[in-house]
């Protein structure tokens, strides 16, 4: 049965390899059941309702996605969206969580419209490379900064708007000793290394709390498996609907959940896909893609619903294809392992800020290494590059940093004599983000 569902034989492949793939995946992933909380938990959320919520998410998304599209990709919280729901959304735009997780389920349902009607891939294709490089390196930047300031390693400076922070405060050292902790362990190409750097970065904070009572390092917990489970967050997203037609930012929040999802699903689909024969090497084209981008819709409504932010496609996933993955047999395992570790919430007393920070900084520094590929030398694509990054750190919003990245990108264009190189779709999408700006609450 298992070999008729996926392939495994025509894959070159077979249930061994695809199980330790899984797992792999899983442990490359892991890091999210504790960030994500951390995240989301500071937009109000209950910490123990938004872990089960992505265990469940990730869990039934993944193995939706191996099952439907037959794809070694595992699904959770997207790293970027959380961060755009909490401090864009809930934090800029003042929605309430339950209002922002009702824009993530119109998003989810948009979603799933323009992906069975393919727009979702016109658009998609109708962005220029070079663009979707940028926003990838920018979003890294923007998480890894979100980590340094969450730890206390960046702090407000009123002469110079950011500065450094106390340094011998015992959470700032735990922060600092977790970066290099999990650099180590990604230079020396250790598996899963920025889970490895969470797990090591918290029993060090747990034995050195023990010993100096810092209540700001991270506590004991208190027990291992529960199976009481904080169900608070499902479907709280109704609840938030009232705001979708009273709240003034509430449909600049879809756009922007939109926006951001398709550049996240479309690069690591075909990060992905590259090493693997998912991908055509002489169309480029990737089969069955609108499966993999319909499970991806469908993971984002369900997860909404649950009780967390846009959940999509994962590009550790990679790290499993890398150990011989081929089939969606990888994606189901994954699954499979988050939903037994919803069982596991104490745990979360021992993941503070200045645990998942180091996760946060090496995250980005993944990210911004997408910036190998541009074209520095293009005054279009650099100067719209350079725009999208600078304005999601200083602006401390990624929707305004891929606004007037656009934005630039346009103007720069006319300026080159290269406006005939912009296809309609962006120019139609430069128009929405002026009239964004236009209507932005100041």
């Amino acid at each position: 049965m298992i070999e008729k569902l996926f392939n495994l034989e025509k894959h070159g492949t077979n249930v061994k390899t695809e199980i330790l793939a899984g797992v792999t995946t899983f442990l490359a992933m892991a890091y999210i059941l504790a960030v994500n909380p951390s995240i989301l938990g500071q937009a109000g959320m209950p910490k123990e309702g938004v872990f089960l919520a992505t265990a469940i998410a990730s869990g039934l998304t993944s193995i939706l996605m191996g099952v439907l599209a037959n794809y070694p990709v595992a699904l959770s919280a997207g790293m970027g969206v959380n961060a755009l729901f909490t401090y864009t959304i809930v934090g800029q735009m003042h929605l309430s969580y339950q209002g922002a997780l009702a824009c993530v389920f119109v998003s989810g349902l948009i979603f799933i419209l323009i992906t069975v009607t393919n727009v979702r891939k016109a658009i998609i294709n109708a962005i220029p490379q070079q663009l979707k490089l940028a926003i990838g390196a920018g979003i890294g930047f923007f998480v890894a900064f979100v980590g340094l300031k969450n730890a206390g390693i960046v702090v407000a400076n009123q002469s110079t708007f950011v500065g450094l922070g106390n340094f011998t405060k015992p959470e700032v050292l735990l922060a600092l000793f977790g970066i290099v902790v999990t650099l180590i362990f990604w230079g020396k190409n250790v598996p899963a290394g920025v889970f490895w750097g969470l797990v090591v970065t918290a029993i060090v904070g747990m034995v050195f709390g023990g010993i100096t009572g810092a209540k700001a390092l991270p506590q004991l917990p208190h027990g291992v498996v529960s199976i009481e489970f904080d169900t608070s967050l499902f479907g709280a997203f109704a609840s938030g609907f009232s705001e979708l037609f009273s709240h003034p930012n509430c449909w600049l929040a879809i756009f922007s959940l939109l926006f951001v999802d398709f550049f996240d699903t479309a690069g690591t689909l075909v990060a992905v896909a590259g090493k693997t024969d998912i991908m055509d090497k002489e169309t480029g084209e990737l089969r069955d893609v609108e499966k993999a981008l319909l499970a991806d819709s469908i993971g984002t409504v369900f997860g909404s619903m649950v009780g967390t932010s846009t959940v999509t496609s994962f590009v550790e996933s990679a790290s499993g294809v890398g150990v011989g993955g081929r089939t969606g047999l990888t994606a189901v395992a994954t699954g499979v392992l988050f939903l037994l570790a919803a069982f596991f919430s104490p745990l979360l007393t021992a993941v503070t800020s200045a645990v998942t920070a180091p996760a946060l900084v090496v995250v980005g520094i993944m990210m911004a290494q997408q910036l190998e590929g541009l074209e520095w030398n293009n005054i279009v694509f650099a100067s719209s590059a350079f725009v999208t990054i600078i304005f999601m750190i200083l602006g401390y919003s990624i929707s305004n940093g891929l606004a007037l990245g656009f934005i630039t990108y346009a103007i720069t264009s006319v300026a080159t004599g290269k406006s005939k190189e912009v296809s309609p779709i962006v120019w139609c999408l430069v128009v929405l983000f002026i009239i964004y700006f236009v209507v932005l609450p100041k």
